[in-house]
């Protein structure tokens, strides 16, 4: 596949993948390719106004270049959406970086992608610098805690909202689905209870399903060293040593709690281990963030995550607030920086190999164990953020958000304002809101 050229020709042709061999696509009319400017204006654009995660930057995006502009056709747009849903990390902001790359290669490729993450991460800097401030205002703090108390039902919608179409796909096969069940309980228990350790079984369960869909080709041997690689690979992730240092000598380096090389590996684990994206990432900063290194205090991870929920860009940038808490505002760059890093690198150097992976019998696999396990390690995630919610008041809202999201299916950036304004109205009327 050809490297992104400057102008999209009018009749371009790409192969589109069929059970009997690449068949072309309809010709259709693209206008030019837009210049360095646009791109930063128009992904700009985006990145001031995409509230609601995911589901609103595709939308957006979209309408911006297939549906406005036809910059991208509708077919091409989708396998776009395909292939970074099978990376780690955000996929939306991987989507934001690979559609600029196929417009105006590499430059538009840092361009778009930056345009598209600085205005959110700006943002949740600047309430971070609020929100941790040792002076917070009674109400303001009482805003952060109803807030923060909603969190956990959002989580549920989350997982929820991935796990329905994994476990429709699978509706036609008992077993398949008995598959789905088992890998989404182990990602949400892992969730719940292991924190840290869920990108092991996150990994584990793709693994799992690969070898059981090479067994069941009678194709076991090929890819028996993959596996043990794989394997020994989750156990290097999970307890890095000194003597790991020639393969790995970021991790291995990771000290003592506090250190810059502690938060470093902790922005690196979310940006490029995070299978799923979005809310799978918070079991593994709250493990980190609060249990292991202690820079923020429950109440204080409740309001980082309804900040990611409230700010524009993806839940990712969440850690930008874990880092200010550790180091102040140069932590919250270096976090942020760290946890963006590899989403570029995942489409700077292999996007023309895209449309090979999206028919790679190895990476479906992996993937039909490891997503059903991140959908459930998403809801699993509900259980530490509620265990998480310390004063009376706050269940009351956790109850009412719940049944705003998952009953009456309301959107989820008003409910958390509403949570937000219920705590602030909680506080002035005497409700604690310590510390």
């Amino acid at each position: 596949y050809p490297a992104p050229a400057r102008r999209m020709p009018r009749s371009r042709t790409l192969p589109v993948m069929s059970p009997g061999g690449p068949q072309p696509e309809p010709e259709s009319e693209s206008e030019p390719a837009p210049s360095l400017p646009e791109i930063v204006r128009q992904w700009g654009r985006i990145g001031c106004i995409g509230f609601g995660g995911p589901p609103t930057h595709v939308a957006l995006f979209r309408e911006l270049c297939v549906r406005e502009r036809q910059w991208l056709t509708s077919e091409q747009f989708e396998r776009a959406i395909a292939a970074t849903n099978l990376l780690p990390g955000p996929s939306s902001t991987q989507l934001a970086i690979y559609c600029a790359w196929r417009l105006r290669g590499y430059r538009g490729a840092l361009l778009g992608g930056l345009c598209f993450i600085l205005p959110g991460l700006i943002a949740i800097i600047a309430l971070a610098a609020v929100f941790l401030s040792a002076s917070l205002p009674t109400w303001l703090r009482g805003a952060g805690m109803g807030a923060g108390a909603a969190v956990a039902a959002v989580a549920v919608r989350a997982g929820a909202g991935i796990a329905a179409p994994i476990w429709a796909r699978a509706s036609d096969q008992r077993r398949a689905r008995a598959r789905v069940l088992v890998y989404g309980l182990a990602g949400g228990i892992a969730a719940a209870l292991a924190g840290a350790e869920l990108v092991i079984v996150l990994l584990a369960c793709g693994l799992i399903e690969l070898a059981r869909q090479r067994i069941a080709h009678r194709d076991t041997g090929t890819h028996a060293s993959l596996a043990a690689f794989a394997l020994r690979a989750t156990r290097v992730v999970a307890h890095p040593s000194r003597r790991a240092l020639p393969s790995w000598p970021l991790i291995a380096a990771v000290a003592t709690p506090g250190d810059t090389l502690a938060l470093t590996w902790t922005a690196l684990k979310i940006g490029a281990l995070a299978f799923g994206g979005g809310f799978v990432i918070v079991p593994l900063m709250q493990a980190d963030a609060v249990s292991t290194y202690h820079w923020m205090s429950h109440s204080q991870f409740l309001n980082a995550v309804a900040l990611g929920q409230l700010t524009p860009g993806p839940l990712v940038q969440t850690v930008a607030v874990v880092g200010y808490a550790a180091a102040g505002l140069p932590g919250a760059l270096l976090a942020g920086a760290v946890a963006f890093a590899p989403s570029f690198s995942f489409i700077l150097l292999g996007a023309q190999r895209f449309e090979r992976m999206l028919v790679d019998t190895r990476v479906l696999a992996f993937l039909a164990g490891a997503a059903p396990s991140a959908a459930g390690a998403i809801i699993g995630a509900a259980v530490p953020l509620a265990g998480a919610v310390s004063e009376s008041w706050q269940y009351a809202i956790l109850a009412a958000a719940a049944i705003a999201l998952l009953v009456l299916r309301r959107a989820i950036v008003p409910t958390l304002l509403l949570a937000a304004c219920a705590g602030a109205a909680a506080s002035l009327l005497g409700a604690p809101t310590p510390h």
